[in-house]
C-alpha cells in the first residue's frame, strides 16, 4: 500500500485587477494588465485532509479592494471537504490573504513557522510599511490559538505527514514556508508567496512586498530543487494556474483545479 501519495487541489476564491508594474520591484516596462488570483489549497491522502492557507472573507475583500468570487468553504465542499471537520491547516505565512476565515475551521490545528509568529508579533510590526499586509485581528486570532494549544510550530524543514513537508523560505515574509507534496506525478511544490507569479521564479524578479530580497532569490533556487520539474511548481497568485490545470470535476472549471495531474503545455 502506498501511504505517502496525495491528491492536490487549488481553490480560487478571489481576484484583483492590477497593472504589471505593481507586481515587480523596479516596475515593468510593458505596463500591461496583470491581475492576481487568490487561492487556498487542499491536500487529500491516506493520512487525512490538509488545507494550506485560509484566505479572506467578503468583508476583508471589501476592505482591501479585492473581488470575492466564491467563499472558500464552498470550494472545499465541492471536493468533499467540510470546513468544520478539517483537523490540519498549514499556514504559509500570516498576511491577510492567507490566514483569515479562522472561525470557519473550529477543529483545526495550525502548522506555522516559529519565525513567522515572532515576526508578526515582534519589533518589525512597529513599522507601518511592514504592517501593511498584516491584519491585527488575524494575528491576535493566531495568538489565541497558541494559548488554546491549537498551533504546531515548525523550524525550517519538517514533515507534516508522510509525503508532506514544509520548508521555510522567508523573503516575502520572514517566516514564509512552502509545501512539498508527493503526488502520482511526482513532487509538487505549493510555493505560496515564495513566488506570486510564474514570472517571478522563472525570470528572477521580485514582488514589491518583501522582507528580504536576498531570501526571495535564494528561495527560488530552493523551490526548484524541491520540485521534480518547473511544471511541478505552483505559484501563489498566478491566474494561469486556473488556465493550465483541469477542473477537479465537471462544473468546477477555473474555480477548483486538480494539481496532481500534468498541466496543459
Amino acid at each position: 500500500m502506498i501511504d505517502d501519495v496525495h491528491e492536490v487541489y487549488a481553490v480560487r476564491y478571489a481576484h484583483h485587477d492590477r497593472q504589471s508594474p505593481e507586481n515587480f520591484i523596479g516596475g515593468d516596462p510593458h505596463d500591461i494588465l496583470q491581475p492576481l488570483a487568490y487561492y487556498v489549497w487542499a491536500i487529500i491522502g491516506p493520512h487525512g485532509r490538509f488545507i494550506v492557507d485560509t484566505g479572506f472573507d467578503r468583508s476583508m475583500a471589501h476592505k482591501r479592494g479585492r473581488t470575492m468570487l466564491k467563499p472558500i468553504d464552498e470550494g472545499l465542499s465541492a471536493i468533499g471537504i467540510q470546513a468544520d471537520a478539517v483537523e490540519d491547516i498549514i499556514v504559509t505565512h500570516l498576511h491577510y490573504d492567507h490566514t483569515g476565515n479562522y472561525e470557519m475551521f473550529p477543529r483545526a490545528r495550525y502548522h506555522l513557522q516559529d519565525g513567522e509568529m515572532a515576526y508578526a508579533t515582534g519589533r518589525y510590526m512597529c513599522h507601518r510599511h511592514i504592517r501593511i499586509p498584516f491584519e491585527v485581528d488575524d494575528v491576535v486570532a493566531m495568538v489565541r490559538k497558541v494559548f488554546a494549544e491549537r498551533v504546531v510550530f515548525h523550524d525550517g524543514t519538517e514533515q507534516i505527514a508522510p509525503g508532506i513537508t514544509v520548508h521555510r523560505i522567508g523573503g516575502h515574509s520572514k517566516g514564509l514556508q512552502s509545501v512539498r507534496v508527493k503526488t502520482r506525478r511526482g513532487h509538487v511544490v505549493l510555493a505560496s508567496d515564495a513566488s506570486h507569479l510564474y514570472e517571478h521564479i522563472y525570470e528572477g524578479r521580485v514582488f514589491p512586498v518583501t522582507y528580504n530580497v536576498g531570501d526571495v532569490l535564494e528561495g527560488y533556487a530552493t523551490i526548484k530543487k524541491l520540485a521534480d520539474s518547473r511544471h511541478h511548481i505552483i505559484p501563489g497568485h498566478d491566474p494561469q494556474v486556473a488556465e493550465l490545470y483541469p477542473a477537479a470535476a465537471p462544473g468546477l472549471e477555473k474555480w477548483v483545479m486538480r494539481l496532481d495531474v500534468d498541466p496543459a503545455k
